[in-house]
């Protein structure tokens, strides 16, 4: 079975209605052999915060060292969202083995009338998931309710209920109290339940706590709770450091924690005052680790800032709560006048929406693709009768935003907010890439068609046209159906994905630069937000620009040579060889004199099996080291994933950051952003890399452009400029050796994130699978960097500088030969080093 039918099947789930309760899960999951048993779970439910709660606890829990499984709703771009293992959605390939296992059982099951729905299946598969990936936990979001949840098929270790608001009346109930009788059902049967609930909801959460001997522990926030007097944990919200964090106090019973968070408003402190009593009540007791854990709790589409001038803001507030609550945390930016992008699905109360809403200046509704979906002309009449904003009844999101943002001064705000598959259609206005593919045969053509669930009667038609100038991309339902379209009046073969209706469909286009240009002039006319696709397919396909050259940064005129330089007692080759500043300035003058432009100081072995260093120790290795060669002509890096170590070797006299965990420390990114210097963002699984580690790839090289497309985003919000941020594959980092070639051979596709790129494989064991031995492969290392210059690659990172300083010339020089010019004499001199293997050289 093929990815597209197994999700199709999925989606065409949701044709059946809820039936409140667990008995059908039950009796599929029995089928699967009853794949939850043995797992811990926490439970969370609520009527707002749920998400952002489970996503605290999970980021907390995996800062501790657990494998943990994420389960949430809905998704943004693909159904896969829903289910991570310590952060990456399941696989194509699980999906399809799930759906293969689960549907005969599930057309007999409906033979009998007795279907099961798309929320009971898909949560089904994450337990299922969690179960092939061995979690030690795995943290689930309530769909709706709790008692009669699908969810709740599992017996949890700890729960919370994070508050109880009027939300689905027709099935939860008809007062508050209904409803947070229900949800407080996920209580566990003697163990922890925490709630941030007040008044008559706790009371009856603590009644049915009780019911089940569970202990509740109560946090008291800025936006609910008791009276902190009364509450077990006290949550401050002391407001926004930037608009990408907020800073919140959380106190217990003789414990403390102060820390930033990466999302804005009083209420989020409540939610990390609920996850920090979660993950506390599961054995977390360390404060450095409950901080880490909820810095890194990034989640998209909560009060998520954008970009500034105008300040561009997406919520997915859904119900009036929520929208009051957006209103508030709004008031925190200093904006002028605000313009309202606004959709929704047909069943929320959108008066009450609106009116809870901050005064827009002008209102744009919209309309995502989903049947769901509240018509925007009805939507405008409810803004027209609350407000006195001028109002425009828009289509689609793309194109709602877009005029907001045009209608927009400097100093205002764009807000768009409704719905969570609202934020998901605007978030592809920043995430969309468009990856050039490579194609030199008609097999070629075939296997990536197939790749990008394109169905199969339609791949050999599509193959024949495919080896020209070929991108791929992910685009709505609805655009796809013009891409499909237009691109056969403009002579492009098209190829769309099978998926309908449920993800953002795979696209793959092939066709001469005359025929793209031609489609994308006829796209810029369509409305449907197919303005922003064309701009993007011109920047990918369009007529190549001549590239401007910094002479700050050799990697802006061809492909630079980055030297490595340990001053690490446990590398591999030269360990405690350049602690002395005299010995550490010879081998870097004779680095340069080989032909280096960056000489890489690392103090921290990321090899395999290498003890973390303190920061203290780090900083007193490299600083007086960085401190000795700075004055060489040559730029020079630090090898580091704190940013502690990170701002002492900028004050030394070092030019660029090389982060191995592409910004796992959340300071690293700002303090790029504050000193206005290049980092390295690389792509890693673990760090220091785990030799046992193997990763579930669907297209390695897709899976890894689309991971670093969310760190180099994440950079961007931080206000690092996109030029300034180097994106690294991560050669070795939870990659096969097959994988790193994959790497290597495709590197030209890491285009679509618009970085420099580096490529990072000097003696590394992607060459045992070439006859050579991992540590010592100089002659399979000189042979890729000249493939990797060839194929792209901004800087190669590499030990032996002469050689591969020259294979880089070659293929300069192989690629141009009438411009090239002949480069001054390299010596070689202090070129015989060895690399440490996988995972890093320091």
């Amino acid at each position: 079975m093929r990815y597209y039918e197994a999700a199709n099947f999925l989606f065409d789930l949701r044709r059946f209605q809820v039936k409140p309760g667990t008995e059908s899960v039950r009796d599929l999951l029995a089928h699967l052999g009853d794949p939850h048993e043995g797992i811990d779970f926490v439970q969370v439910a609520g009527s707002n915060g749920k998400g952002s709660v489970a996503r605290m606890v999970e980021s907390v829990l995996r800062e501790d060292g657990r494998r943990v499984g994420l389960y949430t709703s809905p998704h943004f771009e693909h159904v896969r969202e829903r289910v991570r293992v310590d952060g990456r959605s399941i696989p194509k390939a699980e999906v399809a083995a799930f759906v293969e296992a689960a549907k005969p059982w599930l057309v007999e099951r409906a033979a009998d009338g007795e279907p099961l729905t798309f929320f009971e299946v898909v949560t089904a598969l994450a337990l299922w998931r969690f179960d092939r990936a061995d979690v030690d936990v795995a943290v689930l979001e309530v769909g709706m309710g709790g008692e009669f949840d699908a969810t709740s098929v599992v017996d949890p270790v700890a729960a919370a209920v994070t508050n109880v608001s009027l939300e689905h009346t027709a099935v939860l109930g008809n007062t508050v109290e209904e409803i947070a009788r229900t949800k407080a059902k996920v209580a566990p049967a003697g163990g922890p339940l925490v709630t941030a609930t007040a008044g008559e909801a706790l009371a009856t959460v603590r009644e049915v706590a009780g019911d089940r001997d569970a202990t509740v522990r109560t946090v008291a926030g800025p936006t609910g709770g008791p009276a902190p007097a009364d509450a077990d944990l006290t949550a401050t919200y002391e407001g926004a450091v930037s608009p990408q964090e907020s800073r919140v106090a959380l106190v217990g019973d003789g414990w403390a924690v102060e820390t930033r968070i990466p999302l804005l408003g009083a209420y989020q402190a409540t939610n990390a005052g609920v996850a920090a009593s979660l993950v506390r009540a599961m054995g977390v007791d360390d404060g450095g680790t409950l901080a880490r854990g909820l810095r890194n709790a990034h989640w998209p589409g909560r009060f998520e800032v954008m970009e500034s001038d105008p300040l561009v803001v997406l919520d997915g507030a859904h119900n009036p709560a929520a929208c009051g609550t957006l209103g508030e945390t709004l008031a925190e930016l200093d904006a002028d006048d605000l313009h309202l992008v606004f959709g929704a699905m047909h069943d929320k109360d959108h008066g009450e929406m609106a009116a809870a809403l901050p005064a827009p200046a002008s209102v744009h509704t919209c309309a995502p693709t989903l049947d769901r979906a509240e018509d925007p002309e009805v939507l405008a009449r409810v803004f027209e009768r609350e407000t006195d904003a001028t109002v425009t009844a828009g289509d689609s999101v793309a194109d709602a935003l877009a005029d907001a943002r045009a209608a927009a001064g400097p100093d205002d705000c764009v807000l768009l907010t409704g719905s969570l598959f609202c934020v998901a259609e605007a978030r592809t206005t920043w995430t969309r890439q468009v990856v050039p593919k490579g194609l030199s045969d008609g097999a070629d053509a075939r296997e990536t068609l197939a790749d990008a669930n394109v169905p199969t009667p339609e791949i050999a038609a599509a193959a024949d046209e495919s080896v020209h100038e070929t991108v791929k991309t992910r685009v709505s339902e609805t655009q796809a159906t013009h891409l499909r379209r237009e691109a056969a009046r403009a002579g492009a073969a098209c190829g769309v994905s099978g998926v309908g209706g449920g993800e953002l469909a795979e696209v793959l286009l092939a066709g001469s630069h005359a025929a793209f240009g031609e489609l994308t002039d006829a796209l810029d006319d369509l409305g449907h937000g197919l303005a922003g696709v064309a701009e993007d397919l011109r920047g990918a396909v369009g007529e190549a620009t001549e590239a401007v050259a910094d002479p700050r940064y050799p990697w802006t005129d061809g492909t630079a040579v980055m030297g490595v330089l340990n001053v690490t007692p446990d590398s591999f080759h030269d360990g405690g060889e350049f602690f002395d500043e005299a010995d550490a300035l010879a081998r870097a003058e004779a680095l340069v004199d080989a032909g280096v432009d960056v000489i890489d100081v690392g103090g921290e072995s990321t090899r395999p099996g290498a003890e973390a260093v303190p920061v203290d120790e780090e900083i007193d290795r490299i600083v007086p080291v960085i401190e000795a060669v700075a004055d060489v002509d040559a730029l020079v890096s630090v090898d580091t994933r704190k940013a502690s170590v990170a701002e002492a070797a900028l004050d030394a006299g070092a030019d660029v950051l090389n982060d191995v965990t592409g910004l796992e420390d959340p300071e690293m990114r700002f303090l790029a952003a504050e000193r206005d210097v290049p980092v390295i963002v690389m792509h890693s699984i673990d760090t220091p890399v785990d030799p046992e580690t193997s990763p579930d790839y669907d297209d390695v090289v897709e899976d890894v452009i689309a991971e670093l497309g969310e760190r180099v985003l994440l950079a961007e919000k931080a206000g690092i400029p996109r030029e300034n941020v180097i994106v690294d594959p991560g050669i070795g980092f939870g990659k096969s050796p097959r994988a790193n070639f994959a790497l290597l051979g495709r590197l030209g596709e890491f285009e679509a994130l618009g970085c420099p790129v580096l490529f990072g494989h000097s003696h590394k064991s992607m060459f045992e699978l070439t006859g050579e031995t991992a540590g010592d492969a100089p002659n399979g290392t000189v042979a890729a960097t000249a493939l990797a210059a060839a194929n792209g690659a901004d800087i190669v990172r590499v030990h032996d500088a002469a050689e591969n300083a020259a294979a880089v010339r070659v293929a300069a020089a192989a690629a141009d030969p009438a411009g090239f010019d002949a480069p001054r004499p390299a010596d070689g001199a202090g070129d015989t080093d060895r690399a440490d293997g996988d995972g890093g050289d320091a």
